[in-house]
């Protein structure tokens, strides 16, 4: 263990807030991590931001037994045009991104749609965008990474190991800390790359083998301000727009298309707040929606979070696009929620938690579904351990973010944990951190 703290770039300390003798919120982590080595590991570290802060609808029990590390890393520290690099902190937000980058005439090849999203959040989970059919997961426009691992030492992460000085015995590759859950190390920088404003933003573009779809990149700029207060939720808006079978292309400011979900949290509000979308409550009260997911949570009463579980289901499930038909009929058997959310990705074989089962890149699909379920004898235990089921035999994958009803075996039968649990095992992660299992199965949530 070193007795001072790493060298920081100066650029970041320069940007972090926080007093401890003047040193950067990183310092003053990294100093929290010897501490905690000092009194002898005698629990678990997590970080220190509380459960109910996060844009996952479940709060992890172990915040309150683990040691909290705190992190106040929340600035973007750079824009690089000519990289084409964005350096940011991990509590960045998507709203700080893109409130920023598109003032500027710069956007991200993948932007999640969310306003709360962190940046570090959707590296150790995921995060997927109408464009990731072309650029794949959020995780895969990062460039390098920079973290503080478990004895303390500040190592910088990038896709080529030989450039990165992080020990031999630490993989530099970032994709071996992707849906890690924070079980690895606490994550501090990411540098990711960024996208011209003209970069074929309307382009068709027809996946590979898949000669019976066409997905179409929508990234389009202004006319319907559809992000405004008191306009219709996005996706009634949609609704009726193919129930009058009008034809036509409407264009929309980029930062209200990214956003386009968040005034109704996808439709999660119209079971919030069923009378939202009436055009009487938007001109009235449209600028005070959406709650913050946060508030909800730390609000929400015991007896109401058990009704919440048992009659609602949100999750997201990854699913190889040539079994798309099947899952959908999947879906619509064992839970019966509509609308359901469809988003085609690019997943490159790469190391790491998520691939696909051969060796070459593969098209996949997201299958979002979030709402009321209207099958009869709806029992949330039975019917997602069926529909969890349904997804490993297919190859595909499970959002972390949601409830996860799989015991270890089958977890890891989903996942592959080959490079997981070599890097835990060398970098000591054992005694420092859960294993990623452990924070995100149901037993570990309220």
């Amino acid at each position: 263990m070193e007795s001072e703290p790493p060298p920081f770039p100066e650029s970041r300390a320069a940007s972090c807030s926080g007093d401890a003798g003047g040193a950067s919120s990183a310092s003053v982590s990294w100093l929290q991590v010897r501490e905690w080595k000092e009194q002898g590991s005698k629990t678990f570290m997590c970080t220190g931001r509380p459960g109910w802060l996060t844009v996952s609808l479940r709060v992890g029990k172990y915040k309150k037994t683990h040691k909290n590390i705190m992190i106040n890393l929340m600035d973007i520290l750079e824009v690089d045009t000519k990289k084409q690099i964005v350096r940011v902190e991990p509590l960045v937000t998507m709203g700080q991104v893109t409130a920023l980058l598109t003032s500027i005439g710069w956007t991200l090849p993948v932007l999640p749609e969310l306003d709360d999203l962190t940046v570090g959040g959707l590296i150790m989970g995921t995060g997927i965008e109408s464009s990731s059919h072309k650029y794949g997961l959020f995780q895969h426009i990062c460039t390098a990474y920079e973290l503080v691992l478990a004895d303390g030492s500040f190592v910088r992460c990038t896709p080529v190991s030989s450039q990165s000085d992080a020990p031999p015995a630490c993989p530099g590759h970032p994709g071996a800390w992707h849906w890690g859950g924070g079980a690895l190390g606490v994550l501090y920088l990411k540098y990711r790359g960024s996208d011209r404003r003209n970069h074929q933003l309307n382009r068709p573009c027809r996946p590979r083998g898949h000669r019976d779809w066409c997905w179409r990149n929508t990234w389009v700029y202004s006319l319907n301000s559809i992000g405004n207060y008191y306009k219709p939720w996005f996706f009634k808006h949609v609704e009726n727009y193919l129930k009058t079978n009008r034809e036509g292309l409407e264009y929309i400011p980029l930062r209200h298309y990214y956003h386009r979900h968040t005034r109704s949290i996808f439709w999660e509000l119209q079971d919030i707040i069923p009378f939202g979308n009436n055009p009487i409550f938007r001109y009235l009260f449209g600028w005070m929606v959406p709650p913050k997911i946060s508030l909800l949570k730390l609000t929400q009463g015991e007896t109401l979070r058990k009704l919440y579980e048992q009659h609602h289901v949100v999750q997201d499930m990854l699913v190889p696009m040539k079994c798309m038909m099947q899952a959908l009929h999947t879906f619509h058997n064992d839970i019966h929620v509509y609308p359901i959310w469809l988003c085609p990705f690019i997943l490159p074989s790469q190391p790491g938690l998520v691939h696909p089962k051969g060796d070459e890149t593969e098209l996949y699909v997201d299958i979002g579904a979030y709402g009321e379920p209207r099958v009869k004898h709806f029992e949330a235990r039975s019917c997602m351990r069926q529909l969890e089921k349904f997804v490993r035999s297919v190859h595909g994958f499970q959002m972390l973010y949601a409830d996860c009803y799989m015991n270890r075996e089958e977890f890891w039968e989903m996942f592959d944990g080959s490079l997981y649990h070599k890097l835990r095992e060398q970098l000591n992660c054992q005694d420092a951190f859960p294993e990623v299992y452990d924070k995100i199965c149901k037993a570990a949530r309220h």
